[in-house]
């Protein structure tokens, strides 16, 4: 464990809500809940802010221990993921943060009780190390270990107000049977590549679930060079595309006129700079509209492994769907 090396914050948090984490169990929430700490958004603070109980926060905070001990929290990962690194912000915490933490991981199959948690083999993750207040706090995991659950421990006690666990999903290749979402990033897909995402990240395309907000898709600057924006998409594994989904929900002013969807056929010699097959010619597109495309006749049947969105000539998306079946 170590607080440099590769930034490991550019993979995604697989502990957010957005992607289905949640806390399953806290031993103290006695000043703000525990539910705080999956939250997508930056934390928020209000100085004017009282509640009975004191100070509002946005994050975990514990009572004051006057015993012997230390505070934990069980939070259940939107997809069984490899770990490369945790962020322990203390965000607004600056006289009521934990001095230590630590943070463990166990894998564990199904869908375990509480109490099958708390007597789980827990593993160390970070060990137990000193942390700064109204901070952002990395530590990179060594090894990256397989994690279903991570377990984040307050030394005494105090107060967090995010917890990013960020990590590479592995989810169960027994799950991935039929026709799934190829791109999906709790299948396993994700974002390689990207022209722009001046106004919202590309990984959003990715998410499950239907955006809200054009701020919960996709979404680049106004072009004025004449060129066009685009997205590549490192799929769950080879497979074969039946279907596109280009979801422009929300995007009302500010969807892309046309898009241009391709396949990576994969390279010959096993190198990364195969040959490219159109799935969806560049094709017209409606705003506010969820749009379902069958992929270009003279593709079916053609196995990729990296698909490319290109926008004409910019514009967002909310969410971008890849349906088919896995090669292997």
């Amino acid at each position: 464990m170590t607080q440099d090396g590769p930034d490991f914050t550019d993979l995604p948090d697989v502990a957010s809500r957005t992607l289905g984490g949640g806390v399953v169990h806290a031993d103290d929430e006695l000043f703000a809940s525990a539910d705080n700490l999956v939250n997508p958004g930056p934390p928020e603070h209000d100085p004017q802010a009282f509640g009975p109980r004191g100070k509002v926060y946005d994050g975990w905070e514990t009572r004051r221990r006057r015993t012997p001990g230390h505070d934990t929290a069980v939070i259940r990962l939107g997809v069984r993921s490899e770990v490369a690194g945790v962020v322990v912000d203390t965000a607004w915490f600056a006289g009521n943060y934990p001095p230590r933490v630590g943070v463990d991981g166990v894998d564990l199959p199904g869908y375990p009780s509480v109490d099958e948690l708390l007597d789980a083999p827990w593993k160390p993750l970070v060990p137990v190390s000193d942390v700064r207040g109204d901070a952002r706090n990395p530590f990179a995991v060594d090894g990256s270990p397989a994690c279903t659950h991570v377990r984040l421990t307050l030394h005494p006690d105090g107060g967090v107000a995010r917890l990013r666990v960020h990590g590479r999903p592995v989810p169960d290749p027994a799950l991935l049977t039929g026709t799934v979402d190829l791109a999906a990033l709790e299948n396993g897909g994700d974002v390689v590549d990207c022209s722009d995402a001046f106004y919202a990240s590309a990984r959003n395309l990715l998410l499950p679930g239907r955006a809200r907000t054009t701020g919960e898709g996709w979404e680049n600057a106004r072009r004025r060079d004449g060129g066009n924006d685009h997205v590549t998409v490192r799929l769950a594994g080879p497979g074969t595309v039946r279907r596109l989904v280009l979801d422009a929900s929300r995007f009302v002013g500010n969807a892309p006129g046309e898009v241009l969807v391709r396949g990576r056929t994969g390279a010959p010699t096993g190198g990364d700079d195969g040959p490219w097959i159109t799935l969806l010619p560049r094709t017209r597109l409606q705003p506010d509209t969820r749009h379902v495309f069958a992929v270009d006749p003279r593709a079916a049947g053609t196995t990729v492994d990296h698909v490319r969105l290109d926008v004409y000539p910019d514009g967002g998306l909310a969410r971008f769907r890849v349906l088919g079946e896995l090669s292997r």
